[in-house]
């Protein structure tokens, strides 16, 4: 009787210590997962509102070798988020900043969108 309740004891001992290492690996998943994906959907309402009277399918108005389609986007290296984000948030010769006006949120939604949308050639 002593040695089944040993066991038992013993079996619950290992069941707790397996629950904390399971808690443990799933709140550390939960602090070192990226933020919350950038949102493309929404990035294109913005992008719509806000880029689109110079970018329209991907083009530029006011230099016109400069277009938002991948093969351009490479060759400027403007291909990732962070590139695109740093020049929607600070602008560059004629496109002007939009840091202020757009939120941070708002600036890695349209990054995503362009990308997608470059990946897509604009379609």
């Amino acid at each position: 009787m002593k040695c089944l309740a040993h066991r038992l004891l013993r079996k619950h001992k290992h069941e707790k210590i397996l629950s904390i290492v399971l808690l443990l690996v799933i709140c550390t998943f939960a602090l070192t997962r990226p933020a919350l994906a950038a949102d493309a959907a929404s990035g294109a309402k913005i992008f719509s509102a806000n880029c689109a009277a110079c970018h329209m399918g991907g083009r530029n108005v006011v230099a016109a070798q400069k277009t938002l389609k991948q093969d351009d986007l490479d060759k400027y290296s403007m291909n990732s988020a962070e590139a695109i984000i740093n020049q929607v948030k600070n602008g560059k010769n004629a496109m002007p900043a939009f840091k202020g006006r757009l939120s941070d949120r708002q600036i890695e939604d349209v990054a995503a969108y362009v990308l997608e949308q470059a990946a897509k050639s604009w379609t």
